[in-house]
């Protein structure tokens, strides 16, 4: 399956600014692109890459005054199956997981282990451990969470969620992952393309959150907003939480003007003569 993915994004900039973006897609996809995937910015600017602690592809300019765009579509490959899923997955002692893993068991930004993990022990310490007790994580919080945009604000966090049982995509993420972190299992705050394939079509068309769990030796997705496996899901980025992985970071004022996302099945030119 090939999906057309992209962005068109545009600021308003009062003074010069220096800015970072998260808009690549993930290092770990980068073998699937069949086009270039690269930053456009208009006016035109010096960008230049690096990765950053996660293994995120970043890029980094300065932007003058006025109008910025950044922009980019470029055609990846995707198999035409949804999401993962392995019953029987299980969860590995804290004492066997890699080193890299570990951080992924602590509070962040976002995600106050500390304060839920009597809360998780309650409702999930007794299921066995293992993908089904996740996925009842994720049961419990895609039936509880009331999904509302005009509840979204920037510093509300899993402990936000919980109390005020209403969000957006991300604080689903956050309070699943708060209550595995606080159970021992490795958890961490993924974001990139999630188009309407398949499914229903909603618009307007958005980069959408999700979240990892560490079981068996490598990470699987999973996902308390749609809690349904999916088609098409293109990985940007991931962190502990949202905080890591903001798609565009900048260090001074950036007003957002226009925002525009696609991620669509593009049909395959016929090889037939």
């Amino acid at each position: 399956m090939l999906i057309r993915i992209g962005y068109d994004i545009q600021f308003q900039i009062p003074t010069r600014v220096a800015m970072v973006a998260l808009l690549s897609v993930h290092p770990s996809r980068a073998g699937d692109l069949l086009e270039p995937d690269e930053l456009k910015t208009e006016p035109e600017v010096k960008v230049t890459h690096y990765i950053d602690t996660f293994g995120n592809r970043c890029s980094r300019f300065v932007a003058p005054p006025g109008l910025l765009r950044l922009s980019c579509s470029t055609l990846i490959r995707d198999s035409d199956l949804p999401d993962e899923v392995n019953l029987s997955a299980r969860e590995i002692a804290v004492g066997d997981l890699p080193d890299e893993v570990l951080m992924y068991l602590l509070n962040s930004r976002y995600c106050e282990v500390d304060r839920l993990s009597g809360i998780a022990c309650d409702l999930f310490g007794n299921l066995s451990p293992g993908w089904g007790r996740v996925q009842a994580i994720c049961d419990w919080v895609h039936n509880h969470i009331a999904f509302d945009y005009q509840q979204a604000r920037p510093t509300k966090t899993a402990l936000d969620v919980y109390d005020e049982k209403v969000g957006v995509c991300r604080d689903y993420q956050h309070l699943a992952i708060t209550f595995c972190r606080a159970l021992n299992i490795p958890a961490r705050y993924a974001t990139g393309y999630l188009g309407d394939i398949g499914v229903p079509l909603r618009l307007p068309m958005d980069f959408s959150a999700w979240f990892e769990v560490y079981l068996d030796d490598r990470w699987w997705a999973f996902d308390a907003r749609n809690n349904v496996p999916r088609l098409g899901r293109i990985l940007m980025a991931t962190g502990r939480d949202a905080s890591d992985v903001a798609l565009t970071t900048s260090f001074g004022q950036a007003d957002l003007w226009s925002f525009f996302v696609v991620s669509e099945v593009e049909e395959e030119a016929s090889n037939a003569e």
